[in-house]
């Protein structure tokens, strides 16, 4: 598989270790929640750009796609730091 595309499989877990429905995935990146949905049940295929735009969305949440040829996902260790919320902000967090 190349490096750059993603299976429904792994778009299917990947969505589960986020606990994202398929209409969560489509809004982060402008589509149809019935576009993911036939894309993972293999109802249709996607553009490699529009492919490209689902799996970088789930990897700035945080998901590896595996490299060793098991054509998997996991979560990143880098612990989902998302900084400061709006509504946290204060003068104290400018220090």
């Amino acid at each position: 598989m190349n490096p750059n595309t993603m299976s429904a499989a792994q778009s299917r877990a990947a969505r589960a270790l986020l606990d994202w429905s398929r209409g969560d995935l489509a809004g982060k990146v402008g589509f149809g929640e019935e576009t993911v949905e036939s894309f993972e049940s293999g109802g249709s295929d996607l553009a490699s750009g529009q492919i490209e735009a689902l799996r970088s969305a789930l990897m700035a949440a945080g998901v590896v796609f595996t490299e060793d040829g098991s054509a998997g996902v996991r979560l990143s260790d880098r612990g989902g730091d998302e900084g400061t919320r709006l509504g946290a902000l204060t003068t104290e967090n400018d220090r």
